[in-house]
């Protein structure tokens, strides 16, 4: 098998590199003669004999010489160079990764991007906004909050675990009520912290008090206005959560593909328009290979077949017209982003139980964070509250001086 390749690392290097790999259907020969890439079989009858047509030719089909247009040897060769990739990415130390199953075969719930293209790239670098851009940045930007909620819920389902682990072993030690009340844990968080401060400078101590005082507040005030007091609450609290999560993103994704096909149709039925005179010029052609020969010279014929071929797997659409499909995108668009807005909600009510989580674990015994070592106060605040105390002393025998002086008059 004969493959041209290039590989393009356009400048600056780094932007945009990648390879272009052709790869011919014809086969070559040990002596580098090409071989014919198809053969004409005669069809037989029940009897094995040639079946003679009305024009007094004989009944034929064309066969391949090679299989190498068979679905099958696409997944065996992706597959190889799955393999080659991931071998150099481990071998320079690269954490990436590649897979050649699609998202939904791998089961993760991520939406691909659309293929922008050359013109679309060139529009958005000049800082034009593109449908198949905007929607490129809403796609991004709903796996991006859909992978931070999942991890989010993953941890907080373990913390779940942990505290019901931990509350089994003070229900043996008769402290089940305080190891289940989250307020109590928190303010038993702050018991833990000022006696880490110790040894910080009274005003440093104070300012941590206050800053800490108004943390657990606010934590507080969440947990009230969530109903969230035990464990039990937080657990259902989070599945809730999680089942919502997934509600908003099984509503974006038909939304998403719609918008993905009405891209498709606009941008089939600008080739088809651009591409029909040369396509018709090319279908009027008479010998095979001058045909052959005109196709290979005018890629305006594969772009208009290619685009065909998309609008005739969505008739439905057939009938309407551009700016009836540009309505309904725009309308997909701003739905997506409506929805973008609950699942950010979802995201901040989870960043807050991460904090509340930690505080929870360090006023737990035993827990990963109550071990750690006290924190030491910060140098800045040490050597401003030195500075602040010189300025005391210096003042002091001024302010003793004018007292002197009120009392003698």
């Amino acid at each position: 098998m004969i493959v041209d390749f290039a590989i393009h690392d356009p400048h600056p290097p780094g932007h945009n590199p990648h390879a272009h790999v052709m790869l011919t259907m014809r086969a070559m020969d040990e002596r580098g003669k090409w071989l014919p890439k198809s053969r004409k079989v005669y069809d037989l009858d029940k009897n094995g004999e040639r079946i003679k047509l009305p024009s007094g030719r004989w009944k034929s089909h064309k066969e391949d010489t090679v299989d190498w247009n068979d679905r099958k040897y696409c997944e065996i060769w992706r597959h190889e160079w799955e393999i080659i990739q991931n071998r150099y990415l481990e071998a320079n130390n690269r954490p990436e990764r590649v897979d050649l199953r699609s998202y939904a075969r791998q089961g993760l719930d991520i939406i691909p991007t659309v293929h922008e293209g050359a013109a679309v790239r060139q529009m958005e670098k000049r800082g034009i906004q593109t449908n198949i851009g905007n929607l490129n940045r809403e796609i991004r930007a709903a796996n991006s909050l859909m992978k931070s909620i999942r991890q989010l819920i993953q941890n907080l389902k373990g913390w779940i675990t942990e505290l019901g682990e931990k509350r089994k072993e003070l229900l043996a030690q008769k402290a089940a009520e305080e190891a289940t009340l989250l307020p109590n844990l928190l303010m038993k968080y702050m018991e833990i912290r000022k006696e880490e401060r110790r040894d910080w400078t009274r005003a440093g101590q104070n300012r941590g008090t206050s800053q800490d005082l108004k943390a657990v507040s606010e934590a507080l005030s969440y947990l009230r206005q969530k109903g969230l007091s035990t464990v039990e609450d937080l657990e259902a609290f989070l599945e809730s959560s999680g089942k919502s999560a997934a509600d908003y993103r099984n509503q974006m994704k038909p939304k998403e593909a719609r918008s993905k096909v009405i891209d498709g149709i606009l941008a089939s039925r600008t080739d088809c328009k651009e591409c029909k005179l040369v396509y018709e010029k090319y279908q009027k052609i008479f010998f095979k290979k001058t045909k052959e020969k005109f196709k290979q010279e005018h890629p305006e014929v594969a772009r208009y077949a290619k685009a065909a071929a998309y609008l005739a797997k969505h008739p439905d659409d057939k009938d309407s017209t551009q700016k009836e499909l540009q309505e309904e995108q725009e309308t997909l668009l701003e739905e997506i982003a409506a929805l973008k807005t609950p699942l950010t909600e979802v995201q901040e009510d989870l960043k807050k139980l991460r904090d509340i989580r930690y505080w929870v674990r360090k006023a737990t015994p035993g827990t990963e964070e109550s071990k750690e070592p006290p924190k030491k106060q910060p140098i800045k605040e040490v050597l401003q509250d030195k500075a602040d105390e010189k300025k005391a002393q210096r003042t002091a025998p001024a302010q003793a001086k004018h007292r002197q002086q009120d009392m003698e008059l």
